[in-house]
């Protein structure tokens, strides 16, 4: 019986050293998320973006093309827009005529087939019932009211003054938009639109960190020159209606 109690007293010696080392690495792990979110929440995101890319732009198809998860299908929608980009301002075909055009040779086909069918022993062509569903067009015309809403109650804090930030953007702004006007005319600019949404979110997606760098110096040192240019300039301006002066 003596010779047993030294090995059980070392077994339990080691026993409680390794629950010790155990213990203290399991606590180190919980540890270890915790300080990842903590890193990861005091990284800086473009306008306050708190979702990955994808789920900004809807997570769903949409989002697939712009982001070019299914490369042939982004490539079909840009190469189409390409197509009729082509189509009406370099060779300035017009809307209303490739329209009637597409209609009448569409027509045409399908009424040839369906009389030639009964010559060539063929079945007549099955052209499907078409309607557009009223669930659909309710729910687009509701996205456009509250869209409609919320920019005209933009445009009304402008106009009364609560927001100069937000007025010094609108200005900004249709400044700029109105000096791209001049160099292009809307389906041009609608076309540079909509190739950036096709280029610059994956690029994006691809450099966030490096992008999320510069745009976090660039947007601090646009607070330090706004404060500066408020402390000179918009500190001085009075704010509210001005009070008529009493007369004796």
């Amino acid at each position: 019986m003596a010779e047993h109690e030294p090995d059980s007293l070392i077994e339990k010696i080691t026993d409680k050293i390794h629950g010790h080392h155990s213990s203290s690495s399991s606590d180190s792990d919980d540890d270890k998320p915790s300080k990842v979110e903590a890193v990861q929440a005091k990284i800086f995101r473009l306008f306050g973006r708190e979702k990955p890319v994808h789920k900004v732009f809807g997570g769903g198809k949409p989002a697939d093309v712009f982001l070019w998860r299914n490369k042939k299908l982004s490539a079909g929608v840009l190469g189409g827009a390409t197509a009729l980009w082509v189509l009406f301002e370099v060779l300035e075909y017009h809307l209303i005529t490739l329209v009637c055009h597409i209609l009448i040779l569409s027509v045409a086909l399908l009424f040839l087939w369906s009389n030639a069918s009964t010559f060539i022993n063929k079945s007549s062509p099955q052209i499907p019932e078409v309607q557009i569903p009223e669930k659909c067009v309710l729910e687009v015309a509701s996205g456009l009211r509250a869209e409609i809403n919320y920019a005209l109650s933009i445009l009304r804090d402008i106009a009364s003054g609560k927001d100069f930030k937000k007025f010094l953007g609108v200005v900004a702004g249709m400044w700029v938009l109105s000096i791209v006007g001049t160099w292009c005319n809307f389906m041009t600019l609608f076309y540079i639109l909509f190739v950036l949404l096709h280029t610059v979110p994956v690029l994006y997606e691809k450099y966030e960190d490096h992008v999320d760098s510069f745009g976090e110096k660039a947007i601090a040192e646009f607070k330090k020159q706004y404060a500066v240019f408020d402390a000179k300039v918009l500190s001085k301006i009075p704010k509210g209606p001005l009070k008529e002066k009493k007369t004796d």
